[in-house]
């Protein structure tokens, strides 16, 4: 039996930094790390509208001092970080000619550097950890092709690579690294896609029949994941990526009768 238990403190005594933490999928993952017993630093753009933070810093991944002075600031408040949580990123459009060099380098360097430069700020202090853990925000697009994506799934296809990369490099230092992997979720990002639709109702429809449980993912199931990932609970588990969408990186069911 392992050392550790789950249940409401399973985070107790543990710090946890989620990116891109005020809204969405973070706002969800902040609040369940929290329930369980962590102190959580949030980091975003615009962290005043964070609902679930001890700690809320305006952090720009895109710039590693800004990273950097936001790792600092969090170990200073709280004397430790054992959890980063990479879920900071933005979205495209498109088939490989839809957008420029210019907005490839920069969906890359947010979705994909700026993971790197939050958890290479964080190692130091990973290292000192009894509990320490990554867990990356990748995406379906990762592992299935999806239309009018392809700069998104490039970014989210690195990912995955590199927490495999990333797991195998830090397993020896303690360090667990793993991703979670939603489908199409029901967010405030993909609220904004289905109003510039040309019809929103069809599109949302189409969306969620796409997904072989019929529905968007809930922002809460990816939470419940994330947490599984990060806990000190799920010390055999590394160089995942976790599926959380109804079903379809795997299944292959016959049309509804």
């Amino acid at each position: 039996m392992s050392q550790h238990t789950t249940g409401a403190a399973e985070f107790d005594g543990l710090v946890a930094v989620v990116t891109g933490g005020a809204s969405g999928i973070g706002a969800a993952i902040a609040g369940r790390l929290r329930r369980g017993g962590a102190r959580v630093a949030v980091f975003d753009l615009t962290p005043g509208s964070a609902p679930h933070a001890d700690l809320a810093v305006a952090v720009d991944i895109a710039d590693d001092t800004s990273v950097r002075a936001g790792v600092d600031r969090v170990v200073a408040e709280f004397g430790r970080l054992d959890i980063v949580v990479n879920n900071a990123g933005i979205g495209a459009q498109g088939d490989i000619s839809a957008n420029d060099d210019e907005e490839w380098r920069r969906v890359l360097d947010v979705n994909v550097l700026g993971t790197m430069r939050v958890a290479r700020a964080a190692l130091p202090h990973l290292r000192d950890s009894p509990a320490a853990a990554i867990v990356n925000t990748s995406s379906i697009a990762a592992t299935a092709g999806l239309p009018q994506r392809a700069l998104y799934s490039a970014s989210k296809g690195a990912i995955s690579a590199l927490t495999r990369a990333m797991a195998a490099d830090h397993l020896r230092e303690g360090i667990r690294v793993n991703a979670v992997n939603p489908g199409t979720a029901d967010t405030p990002w993909v609220g904004r896609l289905l109003d510039s639709a040309d019809d929103p109702v069809a599109e949302r429809a189409a969306l969620e029949a796409r997904q072989p449980h019929g529905r968007l993912v809930d922002p809460d199931e990816v939470a419940g994941a994330v947490a599984y990932l990060a806990s000190p609970a799920s010390g055999s588990t590394t160089g995942v990526s976790l599926a959380v969408d109804g079903g379809m990186q795997e299944l292959r069911l016959r049309p509804a009768q």
